[in-house]
């Protein structure tokens, strides 16, 4: 426990922001992360807090909402297309081999 609430509701006060981040409160920015903990490495569930500190990877986080808003939903993000942004870099990637190297 002591781990998780230093990366939250204590991280936010050594950034001088606990009034506004760090914790689930009325006037908050609300920033969340649902975890899918139905996963094979992460059963027996013994310890919420262990699991999210120690066994949690990213592949388990399953909805984010950032300031509210949804932007990964059931693993789909919902603010860009992702097919077309992959492409995009591939194709920037493409480019950038073409052009061979370069020396600053």
């Amino acid at each position: 426990r002591e781990v998780f609430a230093q990366a939250t509701i204590e991280g936010a006060r050594a950034l001088g922001l606990g009034d506004r981040i760090g914790s689930i409160e009325k006037g908050k920015e609300a920033d969340l992360v649902i975890v899918d903990l139905d996963r094979p490495h992460l059963v027996p569930l013994h310890d919420v807090y262990a699991h999210l500190v120690y066994a949690v990877g990213r592949d388990d986080v399953r909805t984010v909402l950032i300031q509210g808003r949804i932007v990964m939903q059931d693993r789909r993000l919902t603010t860009i297309d992702e097919q077309a942004a992959m492409e995009e870099v591939a194709e920037l990637a493409a480019r950038l081999r073409r052009s061979g190297p370069q020396l600053v």
